[in-house]
Parts: structure tokens; C-alpha cells; sequence
């Protein structure tokens, strides 16, 4: 029998000062870093990353991962 999947939490973060691909990758690594977090995409047009993970990610940790990479953090939601 296949192992039960553990459902996902879908959430959004908004960041200011992403301008380009190198900035996509710089904050997916940093989001992908937190404990918990399965995977995460992120889009310097859409100024924001959308992140899966095993459980909502406390909005400190997103705070703190975004901000390490000397970007802004502007909000976090779970969609």
C-alpha cells in the first residue's frame, strides 16, 4: 500500500526587491532552507513566492528568511 500523503499547506509570501532570475533563486533556496517547507517558487514580476509545505510556516521564519537575503518582507497568508 502506498503511505498516506500529509496534506500540504499552500502559502504566500510578498517580497519587495526581487529583479531578476538570480533573485527567484536566491529567495527559493532560502524559503526551501525552513524546516517544514517541501518547495517553493518564487516571481520577481509578481514580487511574491508561493511556497508548499508539510505545515504553515510561521510568519517569523518567512521574516527572517527573506531578510537574510537583504530583501523586504511584506506579508505572508496561507492560500
Amino acid at each position: 500500500p502506498e503511505p498516506a500523503r500529509i496534506p500540504a499547506v499552500t502559502q504566500r509570501v510578498v517580497i519587495g526587491g526581487m529583479m531578476c532570475e538570480h533573485c527567484e533563486a536566491t529567495i527559493k533556496k532560502a524559503l526551501e532552507a525552513i524546516p517544514g517547507v517541501r518547495s517553493a517558487e518564487a516571481s520577481h514580476e509578481k514580487g511574491e513566492a508561493i511556497l508548499e509545505a508539510s505545515h504553515e510556516i510561521d510568519e517569523a521564519a518567512l521574516r527572517k528568511a527573506v531578510e537574510d537575503q537583504m530583501y523586504e518582507f511584506k506579508s505572508a497568508s496561507v492560500i
